[in-house]
């Protein structure tokens, strides 16, 4: 038995949505990965008189495919997804059997009219909480448009092909052979580059609006929320719904909710939008801002939106550590997820940047998963909660570097070392390793912003009380503000009293 009885009683009543009849068309060797999956088919089948079974050879074992009966769908899951993943197996089964998906008709429009064949594969990894979004985006664009297949591949269950193709970072995408993509990406953003962007004559044609936010996340949903509740015309723009929240596991200090993960609240946060009358303009960039008689904000596109008032919840990224090799072997041993790229480091020496609680906290999940892991932490001391100290200098496996400057990442095609330098004595050590995890923290996306407002010298947005900043009409909430605490809570309450302040500015100009 592969699921637990509590998994089952809820697949079940999955099950029992089942529209049509679905074929899983499985191709089995006598492998561990084969037995474990053929027993996960078995079981479904068991479950609903829906779904039938048969032996097929596909083009990897072991492997099955997710089929209406007398049609191929070109979805296709090499490996057993379960962990993160077995979400992405239940939506390919109701989405197969003719449920309708829950995305815009707009996008089910676009995918149905793309013309030409696409083959897509994505190598994931199960315990990677960005690649469901990613395998069940291709997953449904297979299912609505026959010109398009997608296999999920399991990087563990084919280490040796994730090798030879030089995976080293998760979800990796590939169209027709070639490589096409890494991280997490939403449907639209995976649309964005298969078919024609929106012209910028699109935006800048649009109607000025009274609030205008500028980010998606915790802080820029709920501005969004309270400005539209106030009846007042609401656009947000947003590269991605959920900001950094979608990179965060478990989220445990969310008031009144014991446990959610990052992608679910992300999820949320955009549904909550969406309720209100707000124009939602998704995967855009904001690159200028200029006050005049109204607030005109550019787009990367060239498109401008003009509005009365304007809230920036641009958020926050991982800090880069900015030496030599840190760009070049990106996704090629460097990495900045230990959830995600942590499983394809198995049994190899990898490296920790940072000694803080997030630094810690990587160092003791890889410890798990890879043979040795080396600590390198900059000041004297770890910065990290004493409790992440103990467990950490309680493992067999981990060396920890203090006081010491990363002074470069090497490799050749990919990650062989990192060198550093002692800082007491000057001395230049080299340690042979084949991955390096990044994390020293956040750094706030305002570098666009330039001089046209008042930002401290950490580059975050000065506000005040009411979450106004140094520009009349133009307020600011969340991590790319001075706040001092860069929490979910935190952002989504300064993003009600940004909403707040922009709607009294109103009121009173």
């Amino acid at each position: 038995m592969v699921l637990d009885a509590e998994i089952k009683e809820q697949l079940n009543q999955y099950l029992q949505l089942l529209e049509g009849d679905v074929l899983i068309k499985v191709s089995a060797a006598s492998d561990a990965v084969s037995t474990d999956m053929l027993a996960l088919v078995d079981e479904l089948a068991g479950m609903s008189s829906r779904i039938k079974v048969e032996k097929a050879q596909l083009s990897r074992t072991p492997s099955f495919s997710v089929n209406r009966p007398g049609e191929d769908t070109g979805v296709v899951f090499a490996g057993v997804p379960l962990g993160h993943e077995f979400t992405s197996l239940v939506l390919a089964l109701l989405q197969v059997s003719g449920r309708a998906p829950k995305v815009e008709q707009s996008v089910i429009d676009q995918i149905k009219g793309i013309r030409g064949e696409y083959t897509f594969e994505s190598f994931i990894s199960l315990t990677c909480h960005n690649c469901p979004d990613v395998v069940q985006a291709l997953n449904l664009m297979s299912v609505l448009n026959p010109g398009i297949t997608h296999t999920m591949i399991d990087g563990a269950a084919f280490k040796e092909e994730a090798e030879s193709r030089e995976v080293m970072a998760v979800p990796s995408v590939f169209l027709n052979g070639e490589f096409f993509g890494s991280g997490r990406m939403t449907i639209e953003e995976i649309l964005s580059k298969i078919v024609e962007a929106p012209d910028a004559s699109e935006f800048t044609n649009r109607e000025p609006f009274d609030v205008l936010v500028i980010g998606g996340g915790p802080a820029g949903a709920s501005s969004a929320v309270y400005a539209a509740r106030k009846g007042i015309r609401t656009g947000i723009v947003a590269d991605r719904f959920g900001g950094q929240v979608m990179d965060t596991v478990g989220i445990e200090n969310f008031i009144g909710t014991k446990y959610t993960e990052g992608a679910k609240l992300a999820a949320s946060l955009e549904e909550h939008v969406k309720e209100y009358n707000v124009d939602v303009m998704k995967l855009q960039r904001a690159t200028r801002l200029e006050k005049k008689d109204l607030i005109e904000v550019e787009l990367e596109n060239g498109g401008v939106l003009r509005s009365k008032t304007v809230i920036l919840s641009t958020g926050a990224r991982w800090r880069n550590v900015n030496v030599p090799g840190e760009a070049e072997f990106k996704n090629k041993g460097v990495a900045y997820c230990p959830h995600c790229d942590g499983p394809l480091f198995a049994g190899k020496h990898v490296a920790v940047i940072g000694g803080g609680n997030s630094g810690i906290e990587a160092a003791i999940d890889l410890a798990g998963i890879v043979s040795h892991v080396t600590v390198l932490e900059f000041m004297p001391e770890l910065k990290a909660d004493s409790v992440l100290q103990d467990r950490l200098y309680s493992l067999p496996n981990v060396t920890v570097l203090k006081n010491v400057q990363t002074k470069e990442i090497t490799g050749t095609d990919k990650v062989n070392g990192i060198s550093y330098i002692e800082r007491e004595t000057g001395t230049v050590q080299h340690v042979e390793l084949q991955g390096v995890f990044v994390q020293i923290g956040l750094v706030p996306n305002t570098d666009w912003l330039g001089d046209t407002l008042e930002r401290n010298r950490m580059g975050e947005i000065v506000v005040d009380s009411r979450g106004a900043t140094s520009i009349p009409g133009v307020f600011a909430a969340g991590d790319c503000t001075n706040s001092p605490y860069k929490q979910i809570i935190i952002s989504m309450g300064s993003g009600a009293t940004a909403a707040l302040g922009a709607f009294d500015y109103l009121i009173r100009n």
